[in-house]
């Protein structure tokens, strides 16, 4: 007889799949660092150094502890207590860097407006609903001082519809499992399947609902997830031409659609 099993949670689905996935791993490939790279230099461009800031969602630490290293006074949150335990072992007497484990959708140990700038780098792959994604954003806006800026990723379902769907042959599974609108292509995401899948239209949806100013929003892997092979194989000069290229059209309409990641920045009211 099979026993009955409740589904897990979000939570409890994230617990295990970080537990044993590196995720920095990915982010020392070539076209893992082109995500990093865009994310550093139109972080850098806005944000001078000695400033507070906090990464809700922190991983193991890839941005707080290369900033607090810069000399930016960073707050470091984080659900999944494997990646805090890996992010404090980082952290050396040199850095200013506090750590909590928290949750985005509850930041109520943070006061309000204490921040200059707030980083939600994960958090808004593995919110399912709206609710909880505008919850997050708005405990974000909280703990950020007016005129401070709010960096936000998302994972865009259109190149999962050509990476993943087609290119991977998957479409059979996803239509078998329901998790695509077949008239439209909206993506539907479970705790199982860990990352949600939104597009643009659904993320400025949610912000003309928040007191907020649209600084830039751009591709910050851009075409690199399409041709991760390439990438990864090319050598010094031809990654840094790539990298020049991609930074100077990674904010323009015509592409911010064709990317497996998006950052959203925006300036709180």
């Amino acid at each position: 007889m099979l026993e009955n099993h409740e589904p897990l949670t979000m939570t409890e689905c994230l617990e295990t799949y970080y537990n044993h996935y590196e995720e920095e791993e990915r982010l020392l490939f070539r076209h893992g660092q082109v995500e990093y790279l865009t994310t550093m230099k139109l972080f850098h461009d806005r944000i001078p150094p000695n400033t507070k800031i906090c990464e809700i969602g922190a991983g193991t630490g890839r941005y707080s502890v290369a900033l607090a290293k810069e000399g930016y006074d960073v707050t470091a949150v984080e659900l999944i207590a494997h990646n805090l335990d890996i992010l404090r072992t980082k952290i050396t007497d040199t850095m200013h860097i506090q750590t909590y484990q928290g949750n985005a959708l509850d930041l109520s140990f943070l006061p309000d407006h204490a921040f200059d700038a707030t980083l939600l780098l994960g958090p808004m792959y593995h919110l399912i609903t709206e609710e909880e994604r505008l919850a997050a954003l708005k405990e974000a806006l909280r703990i950020t001082r007016p005129g401070g800026r709010l960096f936000v990723s998302y994972c865009i379902a259109d190149a999962t519809v050509v990476d993943y769907i087609f290119k991977k042959a998957q479409l059979s599974r996803i239509l078998e499992s329901g998790l695509m609108n077949t008239e439209n292509f909206d993506l539907y995401s479970t705790p199982k399947e860990l990352f949600v899948l939104v597009r643009k239209r659904d993320i400025d949806r949610m912000i003309s609902t928040l007191p907020v100013i649209r600084d830039t929003y751009a591709a910050s892997d851009g075409a690199a997830n399409f041709m991760r092979e390439t990438v990864d194989a090319m050598d010094d000069e031809t990654f840094s031409w790539f990298m020049k290229w991609h930074l100077s059209i990674c904010e323009s309409p015509d592409v911010v659609g064709a990317t497996h990641h998006s950052l959203d920045i925006l300036i709180k009211k």
